[in-house]
């Protein structure tokens, strides 16, 4: 049977450099991919989005990661999906995403708590 990704009893040096490389080539695309395009200038008539539109937007991103993440998992867990690193990734960006938006409503309660402290 082969070590997953080469890494065990086989597995050489010039291998595990080699999958780490992957997975760091991986991570840009990944970070590139997440990271804001620079808006094109657009007409003033444009409407922008009401902070309720942008933040269901936001959580059903975050949906769409976590729902990947368990698809590549089940499929890994079958023997379907064989590349580790991509359902590691896969996990711990979708780890990411859950933290981002659990810290995101912490400051929202926060927020939505010291307004309703202040006096009228």
């Amino acid at each position: 049977m082969n070590p997953v990704g080469g890494i065990g009893g086989g597995g050489s040096i010039e291998q595990i450099i080699a999958l780490r490389q992957q997975i760091i080539d991986r991570s840009k695309v990944l970070q590139e991919v997440h990271q804001p395009k620079p808006a094109a200038p657009t007409e003033t008539t444009a409407t922008t989005p009401s902070f309720g539109d942008t933040l269901r937007t936001a959580l059903d991103n975050v949906n769409a990661v976590q729902a990947e993440s368990g698809r590549m998992t089940a499929a890994y867990e079958r023997g379907e999906e064989t590349d580790i690193a991509k359902v590691m990734l896969a996990r711990q960006e979708s780890s990411v995403a859950f933290e981002a938006t659990l810290q995101v409503r912490n400051k929202l309660l926060a927020a939505y708590q010291e307004t309703m402290r202040m006096g009228i």
